[in-house]
């Protein structure tokens, strides 16, 4: 399961070219500081620790690992030196993994992507005190998610679909499985689906005694196969299609299609014995997490139905099989990801995040199912948990003390809340293992971040990264501005960019700018610079405005779209549109609208829609019929084709391509493998029999980010060429 899915960029212009010859955009390099990753404000890395709590960091150039003084901001002692190791002798590491006892490192490097979050690697096992370097396995230069045990005497990989264990002490090597076949059965990381919906890149647990590995097994043989083609490409050259374009082949399942049969699975490294556990319960489809509570005994297992309207977790002993179910929950939509993504396991409770209430709160419970306690109340959603300290007071972020701000808080034992950073804009905090310290970033829509080494009670100690030198670089950007609006009785958050140098009386084109997909938010008080503020400076005003179904404001705010995703989002996308063509500085016959992904998607929706105000539209990797994309994304929101036809039918841009009622640009990569080329080309048919013109970019071997090779670059100069055509 491997696909390998390089940046590779060609520009071609495909039915309804709007220039008679081919041209170099002069847009192209002036877009680069705006979308280049190495061009945006500074941030330290993320620490690693030893057991001690001693900071580690990678050094720039990946040959050494320091010891770091955090509350200091000094260097100290090598711990690893690829200069001096023994053995084996490598050039540099891309990343590292400390082992529980500190006395031993996971590195790796040639990294090669698999999927949007998986990887795999040539991973080395250093021991620290003797600086012996070896490869992790003799048999596989390549493997996947590596897990130390707890008592670090081993690791746990996964290779060809196969979890292997390599023991330390003996440097040797034992097959725990051995039915992974390609396309057929993945053993210990997850299948396609999981991996993009459930955001997990690993499907193994070992128990706290090291005795006990659990896993997940995926049965894909019944799973339909997806095929796109790969090329040979300019850049980063796959030479072995030089004449005759190859294929890349893995299992997608649309939605109303058979998913992977999931099962769960216990190998006792003693006796080298593998269970099949059976949880005897009515409706389960998926298992997005499995993790172990605090016993070998009590294995914790989230489990979903197809409808994912009700989570019910159970405590799994893995010896003797037995599974009780210590907690459920119901919902009239769906329930929320982060209930199952943000699950912690602590060693004498879980806390589960539930929007049961109407807004995501926190909630610890034991292990045997009972409310231990309400950490977190009132009507604004928790958005992040980051853990609790020794005394029981737990840290998380919440989305106050406005939907457009995200604040990191604290909650003793006794209840009281604690503020720990800024309250306007937007906070994030990465904690020390003991959760004494953490350091904090802190921006907002005029303020590039800032971090900060904070204690746990929320005092300063030092500053790590200003980014003063980016800040003054930047102050004459385009800021957001932040207004708010009426649509159909609800009120919604938008912001506004106006264009550099604006002329009194002049009336300037407008783009709309959203992703509108459920749960997610693009109008917030944070920094960013990109494409949005570049287009401001050749005169666009950008206008974003997040619509119901969109996050942060609750359930009912978001839910609203079940069953029906594009309707109100459409509804909401005019009414803004309609908005912005009352600023006194737009022009109103010059709108148009953009979008990627679930962005591209509703761009589809507004542009094909009765009475729209849209001179133009720009979709990106769109999904233009939710029967195209994957089971459980599309029946979270939709359930399946058979349970929701009409609605089906409704929320597809492909059923009414025919009213499309303004010139569209559409921008694919051929090897998008979350939301194919399939979409597009499906569009452009139908627009085609309807006798009706579009533009088409496609850029060969990119995936759904369209990255890398300056592409990102290529799509915004291209969609700002194609504006200026339409709106200038």
């Amino acid at each position: 399961m491997n696909m390998r899915v390089y940046a590779i960029a060609a520009l071609c212009t495909i039915a309804g070219a709007t220039a008679a010859m081919a041209q170099k955009s002069s847009h192209v390099a002036a877009l680069e500081p705006y979308t280049a990753p190495s061009n945006q404000a500074a941030a330290p890395e993320t620490y690693s620790y030893l057991p001690d709590g001693t900071a580690l960091r990678l050094s720039p150039d990946g040959r050494s690992i320091v010891k770091h003084d955090i509350r200091t901001g000094k260097d100290g002692d090598m711990l690893l030196d690829l200069g001096h190791t023994r053995e084996t002798t490598i050039a540099d590491m891309d990343g590292y993994t400390i082992s529980p006892n500190g006395e031993q490192i996971l590195l790796w490097r040639e990294s090669r992507p698999i999927y949007r979050r998986s990887f795999e690697a040539r991973y080395y096992v250093y021991e620290v005190r003797s600086r012996l370097l070896r490869p992790l396995s003799a048999e596989h230069a390549f493997v996947q998610s590596p897990v130390f045990s707890p008592d670090s005497r081993a690791v746990a990989f996964v290779a060809d679909n196969n979890i292997y264990i390599k023991k330390l002490d003996y440097n040797t090597e034992v097959a725990v499985t051995t039915d992974g076949v390609r396309n057929k059965v993945i053993n210990g990381v997850p299948d396609w689906t999981y991996e993009e919906e459930f955001t997990t890149t690993c499907s193994m647990a070992w128990a706290p005694d090291a005795l006990t590995l659990s896993y997940l097994r995926y049965d894909e043989g019944d799973v339909p196969l997806y095929n796109f083609p790969l090329y040979e490409g300019t850049c980063d050259a796959r030479t072995q299609y030089a004449l005759y374009p190859g294929t890349y082949s893995y299992k997608y399942p649309v939605a109303g299609a058979v998913n992977s049969r999931v099962s769960l699975h216990s190998y006792d490294v003693e006796t080298l014995k593998i269970k099949d556990i059976a949880i005897k319960a009515p409706d389960i489809e998926y298992i997005p997490r499995i993790g172990y509570g605090d016993t070998p005994e009590r294995l914790v297992v989230a489990t979903l139905n197809r409808d994912q309207n009700r989570l019910e977790i159970f405590a799994v002993n893995p010896k003797s099989t037995v599974a009780k179910s210590i907690y459920v929950e119901e919902s009239k939509a769906w329930i929320m990801p982060e209930t199952y993504e943000q699950l912690h396991l602590g060693p004498k409770s879980m806390v589960v995040m539930s929007s049961a209430s109407g807004f995501s709160q926190l909630y610890e419970y034991s292990y045997t199912g009972s409310r231990m306690r309400e950490l977190t109340s009132g009507n604004a959603d928790v958005t992040a948990y980051y853990g609790a300290d020794a005394k029981g007071t737990h840290y998380y972020q919440v989305a106050a003390p406005s939907p457009l701000d995200r604040t990191v808080c604290a909650v003793d034992v006794k209840g009281k809340v604690q503020t720990l950073s800024p309250s306007a804009g937007t906070s994030s905090a990465q904690f020390t293992p003991a959760m004494d310290m953490a350091v904090l970033s802190h921006s907002t829509v005029s303020c590039p971040p800032v971090y900060t080494l904070m204690s746990a009670a929320g005092k300063t100690l030092r500053t790590i990264e200003d980014n003063a030198a980016y800040a003054a670089a930047h102050a004459s950007a385009p800021v957001k501005e932040f207004f708010q609006m009426t649509s159909d009785g609800h009120t919604l958050n938008g912001y506004v960019i106006k264009p550099a140098r604006m002329q009194q009386g002049k009336k300037y084109p407008v783009i709309m700018s959203q992703y509108s997909g459920p749960g997610s938010q693009s109008v917030l008080n944070r920094w960013t610079y990109d494409w949005e503020q570049y287009y401001a400076t050749q005169g666009y005003v950008v206008v974003c405005v997040d619509g119901r179904g969109t996050g942060g404001r609750g359930r009912e705010f978001s839910d609203v779209v079940y069953k029906r995703l594009g309707h109100y989002e459409t509804i909401d996308q005019i009414a803004a549109a309609r908005y912005a063509a009352s600023l006194p500085y737009a022009d109103a016959s010059r709108i148009g609208i953009y979008g990627w992904s679930y962005g591209g998607y509703e761009a589809l929706m507004c542009a094909s829609a009765d009475g729209a105000p849209y001179a133009a539209a720009v979709a990106v990797a769109p999904v233009t019929d939710w029967r195209y994309y994957d089971t459980v994304y599309a029946e979270r929101y939709m359930l399946t084709p058979k349970q929701n036809a009409e609605g089906y039918r409704a929320s597809a841009p492909l059923s009414r391509a025919s009213r499309l009622n303004c010139p569209l640009l559409m921008m694919s990569g051929t090897a998008d493998d979350n939301v194919h080329l399939f979409n597009t080309m499906q569009y452009v048919s139908a627009l085609q029999s309807h006798g009706i013109l579009c533009d088409m970019f496609l850029f060969p071997n990119m995936n759904h980010s369209i990255n890398g090779c300056n592409a990102r670059a290529v799509v915004y100069a291209k969609m700002l060429e194609f504006f200026n055509a339409k709106l200038k």
